[in-house]
């Protein structure tokens, strides 16, 4: 069956409060920067697959809020878990487990959207 779409993503939307206060803590967390445009997305400088960080005005709910991942959807790589789960320590990331298998961890971002970082 052939279909118009490609078996690629090309982005992930990661739902933010704040598009500014979440600029600088992925940026300080991925060591990245980006842009914000359209006053509510900030589009990530990642290598592969993007990440769009969004205030999502279209999908917040009666009260003005958005809901957070509450399950890993975003999984960043990392050659070193050890030195990575450290590294998320010592910046006050909130750490939802573990190292897991001597394999991956679940960490919290500041809006309670669950990721995942795994080597």
């Amino acid at each position: 069956m052939n279909s118009p779409l490609k078996n690629k993503i090309n982005s992930v939307f990661i739902p933010v409060n704040n598009i500014e206060n979440a600029k600088e803590w992925y940026g300080k967390i991925l060591g990245v920067d980006g842009e914000i445009i359209h006053e509510h997305l900030c589009v990530l400088d990642m290598v592969g697959t993007g990440v769009i960080l969004d205030e999502m005005p279209l999908w917040r709910n009666e009260e003005g809020k958005i809901t957070p991942n509450h399950v890993p959807t975003v999984q960043f790589g990392t050659d070193d878990i050890q030195k990575s789960y450290q590294f998320m320590k010592d910046n006050g990331v909130e750490l939802v487990t573990e190292i897991e298998h001597n394999h991956f961890f679940i960490l919290k971002d500041p809006d309670g959207n669950m990721l995942m970082v795994c080597q």
